[in-house]
């Protein structure tokens, strides 16, 4: 069953439930204002017949009186003894109780009861002296226009059920149709993207955007977006990793090669492969971290980490590898602690001081590590040629590189370590940011919550 037919079939039954509600309400209602109007007659016509009965001593009635009161209304009433016996009544011919019983009563009391001459409302009183209790009188009204009443008005909302619902389920159906016309637009963008792999489309909507329907629209349209961007990042990771792995497999062939046609191997030859085989291995390692921080199985060894330590190693190895093409200056360090895996936080340093070394040929690299704020702050900056506006919201990106060049040399990354530099700085609590402009450098800054000894710190209450 269709969402649509189900809601039409939904609204239907809310309008009949509706309806019988309205009904039952509007039946009752009538009811009881025209069953209150009856008895508040019978109470003013007992009133007026109780005043001209008279009894004597002996307990007879004397209902000389009552030929002469014209009661309110066409209204039936007898009196009746104490023995049960019927005194007067009119009409003559109406001979048995109207509540179906003759005997005393103590209070006043309404009923409905069937007689011979069809359905009475009939209102009993007991007849009392200063004595006694001398008998009873009963005034009733026939109901057959209150029944007819209740036949019409049942009548009529039978037929305003048929007429309303009929016509309320085709609006619904026709209301539905509309409401989802856009959800089966969806549908068959989305199959249509589906089939045909055109991440590019997105599903039109001229309705209101605050509406379920346009919000759904917009989040698909948001996700068919994020899709795309995904989409493009995978197909340029495709396109760098092919390259990447196109070049060193085919110098380690060449040389392989070279050194089958001389018959011995050849030192040149061998480094060659060496390097390109340390290339590789750089390369698959920066997948698998990458790999196992994205299922969240990256092992880390979590421990207190003298920060400072770790930069004066990591710069020492820079200034050996950047020596003769790029200066690297440690200007500022200071005793830093932070509680983290040493070797990620070291790998977070080697990323961001051999980025910027490698693109800062015969430039200067100048190191910062200092306590801001309860703050560790690590600051790397190069007078290189910075990075261009629109590349910088990217630089963080898994698999993106700001060089359309596909040329590389042998020390060249794989646009994959600012984005193991983030997830890093993410997993210890910190914030990573970048400043760049174009022909003056960049600067990295790094914040890592400082870790202090217990009790360093008085209590402040």
């Amino acid at each position: 069953m269709s969402l649509r037919l189900r809601l039409t079939l939904l609204y239907t039954l809310m309008i009949v439930g509706g309806l019988l509600i309205f009904g039952s309400l509007a039946y009752g209602l009538v009811n009881f204002t025209l069953i209150d109007q009856i008895d508040n007659t019978l109470q003013q016509a007992t009133t007026q017949l109780a005043s001209h009965l008279r009894v004597n001593s002996a307990g007879q009635f004397d209902t000389g009186g009552l030929t002469e009161v014209t009661p309110l209304g066409n209204l039936l009433f007898q009196v009746w003894d104490t023995n049960g016996n019927l005194v007067y009544a009119r009409p003559s011919d109406l001979r048995a109780p109207m509540n179906g019983s003759g005997k005393v009563v103590s209070s006043a009391s309404f009923g409905t009861f069937q007689t011979s001459v069809g359905s009475l409302r009939v209102y009993t009183i007991p007849l009392e002296t200063s004595r006694t209790t001398v008998g009873i009188l009963q005034v009733g009204e026939s109901l057959t226009l209150v029944e007819a009443a209740q036949q019409r008005l049942v009548s009529a909302l039978a037929i305003l059920a048929v007429i309303i619902v009929p016509i309320s389920g085709l609006a619904a159906w026709f209301v539905t149709r509309r409401a989802l016309q856009p959800l089966t637009e969806m549908t068959e963008v989305a199959t249509q993207i589906t089939r045909a792999d055109d991440l590019h489309r997105r599903i039109p909507f001229e309705g209101a955007a605050e509406g379920e329907v346009g919000q759904l629209i917009q989040a698909f349209n948001q996700t068919l977006e994020r899709l795309e961007n995904l989409f493009n990042s995978q197909n340029r990771f495709l396109a760098d990793v092919s390259h990447e792995l196109r070049t060193p497999l085919t110098v380690i062939k060449g040389n392989v090669g070279l050194m089958k046609q001389i018959g011995c191997s050849d030192e040149e030859s061998l480094d060659n492969i060496n390097q390109e085989v340390d290339r590789l291995t750089r390369l698959v390692g920066d997948l698998l971290v990458l790999a196992q921080a994205e299922t969240g199985n990256l092992p880390l060894d979590i421990q207190i980490v003298e920060l400072d330590t770790v930069l004066l190693e990591v710069y020492e190895q820079m200034r050996t590898l950047a020596a003769g093409k790029t200066k690297v200056n440690l200007a500022e360090i200071d005793q830093v602690r932070v509680k983290g895996d040493r070797d990620r936080l070291k790998q977070l340093l080697l990323n961001l001081i051999a980025n910027a070394v490698q693109h800062t040929p015969g430039g200067t690299v100048v190191l910062r590590l200092s306590k801001q704020g309860g703050k560790a702050v690590f600051i790397v900056s190069d007078d290189g040629p910075g990075i261009p506006e629109e590349d910088l919201p990217h630089i963080f990106e898994r698999f993106y590189r700001g060089e359309k060049s596909r040329t590389r040399d042998k020390t060249s990354g794989f646009g994959l370590g600012l984005s193991i530099s983030r997830w890093i700085v993410n997993l210890h609590e910190g914030t990573i940011n970048v400043e760049s402009e174009v022909g003056k450098g960049t600067m990295f800054t790094v914040q890592l919550p400082l870790w202090e000894e217990p009790g360093e710190y008085e209590r402040v209450d």
